[in-house]
């Protein structure tokens, strides 16, 4: 199955109208043509099932044939990670994180961080690809970037950890995560997050915690620890 992305399709829609560039992508180069089915999706939970019935370069019309709400996960999966100092790792980790099964994704721009703006139109179509290519019905949220300071001092619910490599007392995150309780994980960039942070962090009640023996680049912790919470709530 192909699964086709777009916010503008809602559930009380009987028909829809494809824009310039994605009727080209169908037409032209996938070659549908009219009574073919395509599988969209809103990124919202919902999955569709479509008939064409134009098949035009410029304007591609579907009819809805069926539609289904696909369930929440039982929990809620944000990491909080400092952009990486390659553009690509972090569009590696966004990737894999949205394939894997993660809700929410926010940068945090902290005192070590070597890249402190990001490209969140480009990292929007990573998500919505790989949303698509792992046949996924809700997009993951990616939050504007915002100081490490300003995150952790805000109200959260469930679970709060911070991974760091300071040679301090830490507790292992596969042992202290729990299933169907929503989490929050924040990653520091290459030179880690400073002493200051983790005390911060500490006094908002984060937990500190160690992803295994070895020292973890920016975005292979981060895909660890998303991956943890995955294994936990199977």
């Amino acid at each position: 199955m192909q699964l086709f992305y777009n916010a503008n399709i809602s559930d009380n829609d009987t028909q829809f109208s494809f824009d310039k560039d994605e009727s080209r992508h169908i037409v032209k180069v996938l070659r549908k043509t009219i009574d073919d089915t395509l599988h969209i999706t809103n990124g919202k939970g919902w999955l569709f099932t479509a008939k064409i019935t134009v098949a035009d370069i410029k304007n591609c019309v579907v009819s809805i044939t069926g539609k289904t709400q696909q369930p929440k996960p039982k929990y809620n999966l944000h990491i909080a990670v400092a952009p990486t100092k390659m553009n690509d790792r972090y569009e590696w980790f966004l990737e894999k994180a949205t394939e894997i099964g993660i809700q929410e994704i926010t940068p945090i721009i902290c005192d070590h961080s070597e890249r402190k703006i990001i490209k969140p139109e480009r990292f929007q179509k990573i998500l919505q690809s790989a949303m698509k290519q792992s046949l996924q019905s809700y997009l993951p949220i990616l939050h504007d970037a915002i100081p490490f300071t300003e995150f952790v001092q805000q109200n959260f619910n469930g679970q709060q950890f911070i991974a760091h490599c300071e040679e301090l007392d830490k507790k292992s995150l596969k042992k202290e995560l729990q299933s169907e309780e929503d989490v929050i994980i924040l990653i520091g960039p290459e030179g880690d997050f400073s002493v200051k942070e983790i005390e911060i962090a500490l006094q908002n009640n984060f937990i500190p915690v160690t992803l295994g023996e070895t020292r973890l680049r920016t975005e292979t912790a981060a895909i660890v620890a998303c991956h943890s919470v995955a294994y936990t709530n199977e």
